[in-house]
Formats: structure tokens, sequence, C-alpha cells
């Protein structure tokens, strides 16, 4: 199966939680049904991207890096590579590469979904990302490292998390957090 046709599957059967959610699963779905490169950084202007918000085993914690470009406070995540095979593989490299981490107790079904604007990916102007995200939960004193993308790689108590965090992230880590603790 290539990789477009696995993030076809796996965001037709997705159950979006809230409105919201449902109504970007299906501009996804259209998406990929009208684009057959759809999942590729080329696909201007919109193209899938795959990320991973890391909680601790506690989920008291999530681990966040400072994004280099847009400066400012992200989950780990990026574009879809010629190796990868699937939407939550994306997610997972993404997350192991980003964080420095060995390993991770990843969870393949999609957690969240985001669209946004970036301005830095294509010198062709504006693009949207239509980010697919997921959730791992990290190893008992896991110890991050910065990658050449981030400026800082840091664990945030989710009580005091970084300001100017988008409404979309405090969404993710409530979903994050309620899947770690194993509540609905």
């Amino acid at each position: 199966m290539s990789l477009h046709a696995d993030a076809l599957a796996v965001l037709t059967d997705w159950h979006a939680p809230t409105p919201a959610q449902e109504a970007l699963r299906v501009r996804y779905v259209e998406h990929l049904r009208a684009e057959p490169e759809g999942t590729w950084r080329h696909c201007f202007p919109d193209h899938l991207t795959a990320g991973t918000l890391v909680v601790d085993a506690t989920a008291d914690h999530v681990l966040l890096n400072l994004h280099r470009k847009a400066r400012r406070w992200f989950a780990f995540g990026g574009h879809c590579e010629p190796g990868d095979t699937t939407l939550a593989g994306v997610a997972h490299r993404e997350a192991l590469e980003e964080s420095g981490l060995a390993s991770l107790d990843f969870d393949p079904v999609p957690a969240h979904l985001d669209e946004h604007a970036v301005a830095f990916c294509d010198p062709r102007g504006e693009v949207h990302h239509l980010d697919v995200r997921f959730v791992a939960r990290a190893p008992i004193a896991a110890e991050p490292s910065t990658s050449e993308e981030s400026l800082d790689v840091r664990w945030w108590p989710v009580g005091a998390l970084p300001e100017g965090l988008e409404a979309e992230m405090h969404d993710l880590i409530a979903i994050a957090r309620a899947r770690t603790l194993g509540r609905p």
C-alpha cells in the first residue's frame, strides 16, 4: 500500500471527536481524493504533514520543541519523506528524529487534525499543512536532545505551558492526557 492509500484509508475510517475535527477530516479526505501527490511537500498549496505530541508516563508533562524557523513551541512533526509508507510512520519518525529519544510508546490512531498556514515552507508562497497528529508516551526518565530543526526541546508541566501556545495545541494536550490516562 502506498503512503497516499494509507493516509486516505486512515482518514476515511477515523472517527472525529468534534464537528470541527470532522470538517477537517472531510477536507483532508477530499484533498487526497483530488490530489494523487497530496501527501508530498511539492503538492502546492496544500499537503499532508504528520506529527506527534509526546507525554511523560504520568501525562503531567509534554515534550515540546522550539521550532528553529517559526520560533514557537510545537509538538514534533513534519513532511512525508520518500521512504515513508504510513502516516503513523511519518509521525513516529519525526518524533524520534526531533526529540532525540531512542524509543516511544506510540499510539498509531490519529488524535487530532490541524490545518495551518506556513509562510516559510515553499518558495512559491504560503502553503497549508494539513497536519495529522498522533500521541506517544516517552519512557520513564527519558532525556530528550535538540535536533537541527529546533532551538530547544523541553519538558513542560501541563499546568505551566509556554505562553502563546495555540488553542489547537491545548486541545491536543487534553486528548493526549485522556488517552494516556485511559479515559475516553
